[in-house]
C-alpha cells in the first residue's frame, strides 16, 4: 500500500525577496512560478482572493508547472466575504470552473471565511457545501470566528464537514503570539490567535503554519508538527502543509528545516524536489 499523499509550499509563489536565495540570481516575475513548481509540490494560491484570474491566465499556470503540482486556489474574497454564502454559490461555481482549466494540476479549492461568519450560519455553509461539486474538486474550509471552537458548534462544524467530504483548514498562529508577542513586524500582517483546530475530516489534513522570522521561536512547534503530520500520514490520511512568515524571506528555510525532520524521523514522504537543486542557486541557466 501506497503512502498518502503529501504536498507542501507556501501561500505565494511571486516573492521578489527570494531571489538570490531560494530563487536565483537575475530570476524575473516571468521565471518565479516555474521555478517555485521546481522546488515544493504545492502553492497556497493567496492571489485569488483578490482577483478571478484571467482565462489566459490560468492556462499559462498550468503549463509552467509538473505533473504532481497543486494549487489550492483561495475563493474570492466577493464570495467569502459578503454576508451569507448560500446565494454567492453561482459566483463560486463560476470560479471553480475557471480553476478547472488547471487540469490535474488543481487541488482543494480553499474557502475563508471572515470572523463575523459566526456558528448561526451553520445551515447557510451547509447549504452552500452540500451543492459543491466535489468529484471536480475538494475543498477546504477556514473558519475564524472564535465560537466555531467551542461546544457543542465545534462538534456541529466537525459532523458537517465530515458529512460532506470537505476538509478542515488548520490554523496555526501560535509561534507569532506565543513566542514573542510584542514584535512589531506582526503588526503589518495580522492573523488571529484562534484555538489549534486538529481535526481531520474528509482524510484531508491542511495546515497553514504561521511562523516566526527568528528560527529560535518556530522549534518547539516544528518538532510537534513533524510529529502530527508523520502521525497522519502514517493513519492514511492526505496532508498539504503550508509555511507562512509575517516576514516570507524566511518560510523557505523553514520549510527545509521543517521537511528535513521529517525525512530523519523516516516518515512517508519524499525528498522535496528542491534537494535536486544546487544550493544556493546562482545561474538561472541552470534551471
Amino acid at each position: 500500500m501506497s503512502a498518502p499523499p503529501y504536498r507542501t509550499g507556501f501561500a505565494i509563489w511571486s516573492f521578489k525577496g527570494w531571489a538570490g536565495s531560494f530563487y536565483p540570481h537575475g530570476a524575473t516575475s516571468d521565471d518565479f512560478l516555474k521555478l517555485y513548481s521546481q522546488r515544493v509540490t504545492a502553492v497556497e494560491g493567496n492571489t485569488t482572493f483578490y482577483a478571478t484570474p484571467g482565462v489566459s491566465t490560468v492556462q499559462k499556470w498550468a503549463s509552467q508547472v509538473p505533473e504532481g503540482f497543486r494549487f489550492c486556489p483561495k475563493l474570492p474574497r466577493d464570495v467569502t466575504h459578503a454576508g451569507a454564502l448560500r446565494p454567492m454559490l453561482p459566483q463560486a461555481l463560476a470560479f471553480l470552473e475557471r480553476m478547472q482549466l488547471l487540469g490535474q494540476n488543481l487541488g482543494p479549492c480553499f474557502v475563508q471565511l471572515p470572523p463575523t461568519y459566526g456558528p448561526e450560519m451553520l445551515g447557510d455553509l451547509a447549504n452552500f457545501l452540500g451543492p459543491w461539486p466535489r468529484q471536480q474538486a475538494r475543498v477546504v474550509v477556514e473558519v475564524r470566528h472564535p465560537a466555531w471552537f467551542r461546544e457543542p458548534h465545534a462538534s456541529s462544524l466537525r459532523k458537517l464537514l465530515d458529512n460532506l467530504g470537505v476538509g478542515r483548514v488548520t490554523l496555526d498562529t501560535r509561534p507569532i503570539y506565543e513566542a514573542d508577542p510584542d514584535r512589531p513586524v506582526f503588526q503589518s500582517r495580522p492573523k488571529p490567535y484562534l484555538p489549534l483546530a486538529l481535526d481531520v475530516t474528509a482524510s484531508l489534513a491542511f495546515v497553514r503554519f504561521i511562523t516566526h522570522p527568528e528560527p529560535r521561536f518556530n522549534v518547539p512547534y516544528i518538532k510537534e508538527w513533524v510529529r502530527r503530520v508523520d502521525q497522519w500520514l502514517e493513519a492514511g490520511t492526505e496532508v498539504y502543509f503550508f509555511v507562512h512568515c509575517p516576514d516570507d524571506t524566511h518560510s523557505p528555510g523553514t520549510m527545509r528545516d521543517f521537511h528535513g525532520q521529517l525525512l530523519e524521523r523516516g516518515a512517508p514522504v519524499e525528498p522535496l524536489p528542491w534537494s535536486t537543486i544546487p544550493d544556493p542557486p546562482s545561474q538561472l541557466k541552470l534551471f
